[in-house]
């Protein structure tokens, strides 16, 4: 009798009915592998709900932000206001500050309104004054101090209006709620209706929200992001000048030249523990070493690009490193078996084969700085800026002027009162997350442009 044939005590019972019949414990592994399935999209489909509901109500909230309301009307520059003396010297006209431009603009209105035969009962002189916003003065100004020969003349001009009437077009303002509110009246509202109707007020498109820097709690609908644009700008700047040098630098030498000791063991999980390092930390550390102990000042552009190189530094040190270990040894050994050195193997072989994953680690830590608020927080870059910060090459322009970053004026529009500030500090998230889309998007496309499969 063979082993074949000899299945002992311990052989398995014949299988009794027919394989197409599932049995009780098949039935079970079955149902157990379908659970598992039904769990996977159930969690896939939250995790979709979520991110539509997230993406809706970023989208209702602040697409409208990209529109603003504006007055077109005729306003007479007379020489006897703006210029007393006569001789366009700029100086002289300086000494008019916005308060002189004001009655201006009400004027204009008021002769708008008789020109086109409105008139609202009820309709008080403040109504018409708080009609137009109180940046228009101040854009009035700067338009004739920039061209003193429009002094004398009546010129063509588009204004913004009261934030309250602009809220009007886009649903944040009724009839009702205006009995209630301090800031508008009805009788605005019906001014604003008979303005529209013939045709002297639109909202369209504003490309100011893109430009503008920030104003006032009492001008909301003048606010834009373009300080926060270019202060983003400017430390991205940095961190790529600073962070994608010395983590690659430090990366190459960590994987290809550095002894494996109990140094660069604990080295190398420090470099992990940094990277899981709550951002808040960061802040901590720039607080206490660029301002408290370099004596940089706080809010400053190079400040905020020192933080966040921090910050970013280990994430590209981990993923260069990985880029690096991705390329295969016979690429080393084939470059030293013909005679090449061990800095020409790295430098000519290696690191141009893992230039896509090095290039794609350093995007993606730049754009995860790009969207961090708690460490900029901690070193001031909380102020408000009314003026764009000098260029940045000049000496104060990196190091001395105060700036502020699109995460850092999302906070500061919802720290404020107005409706119209939550209005765009929803349109600013959106302008983020198209940058954070953008920069995704550019790492995605590299890897797979330069990519090399084994």
């Amino acid at each position: 009798m063979t082993d074949a044939t000899n299945l002992g005590p311990t052989a398995s019972p014949a299988r009794k009915g027919s394989l197409l019949v599932q049995d009780a414990r098949t039935k079970k592994r079955n149902a157990a592998e379908a659970r598992f399935k039904a769990y996977g999209v159930a969690a896939i489909t939250v995790g979709v709900l979520a991110l539509v509901i997230l993406v809706t109500s970023i989208l209702g909230n602040g697409l409208s932000s990209f529109k603003q309301t504006h007055l077109t009307m005729m306003i007479e520059l007379p020489e006897a206001k703006l210029d007393k003396s006569g001789t366009r010297d700029l100086e002289v006209m300086k000494k008019v500050t916005t308060i002189g431009y004001a009655p201006l603009l009400s004027n204009a209105l008021k002769a708008e309104m008789e020109a086109n035969g409105i008139a609202i009962d009820g309709l008080s002189k403040k109504d018409i004054d708080n009609f137009i916003s109180k940046e228009a003065p101040a854009t009035l100004r700067n338009l004739v101090l920039a061209d003193t020969s429009l002094v004398g003349q009546t010129v063509e001009l588009k204004i913004l209006v009261n934030g309250r009437i602009d809220g009007y077009y886009k649903g944040r303002v009724t009839a009702e709620s205006a009995l209630l509110d301090s800031n508008v009246s009805p009788q605005q509202l019906q001014l604003a209706d008979a303005l529209r109707d013939a045709g002297l007020l639109e909202t369209a498109f504003n490309p100011g929200f893109l430009t503008m820097p920030d104003a006032s709690d009492q001008r909301p609908e003048a606010a834009g992001l373009g300080v926060a644009i270019l202060g983003s700008l400017y430390m991205m700047i940095v961190v790529l000048v600073l962070a994608l040098p010395i983590g690659v630098a430090a990366s190459i030498y960590l994987e290809e030249f550095a002894p494996k000791n109990r140094w660069t063991d604990l080295i190398e999980v420090n470099i992990s523990n940094l990277a899981a390092v709550p951002s808040i930390v960061f802040g901590i550390l720039g607080l206490a070493i660029f301002i408290n102990f370099a004596g940089l000042r706080a809010s400053a552009p190079i400040v905020g690009g020192l933080v966040l190189t921090l910050m970013t530094l280990p994430t590209i040190i981990i993923s260069t490193r990985a880029a690096l270990k991705s390329v295969p040894p016979s690429i080393r050994d084939a470059a030293l078996g013909v005679g090449a050195s061990k800095m020409q193997s790295v430098f000519h072989h290696v690191l141009p084969l893992a230039a896509p994953g090095i290039l794609t680690g350093t995007i993606i830590g730049l754009a995860q700085a790009l969207g961090e608020t708690a460490p900029l927080l901690l070193i001031g870059m909380v102020a408000f800026v009314r003026e764009y910060p000098a260029a940045y090459s000049e000496a104060n322009g990196l190091f001395g002027e105060p700036s502020t970053a699109l995460p850092v004026q999302v906070y500061n529009w919802t720290q404020r009162a107005d409706p119209a500030f939550f209005e765009r500090a929803s349109g600013a998230i959106i302008v983020l997350l198209v940058f954070l889309l953008f920069m995704n998007a550019v790492a995605i496309y590299l890897r797979r442009r330069f990519e090399r499969r084994w």
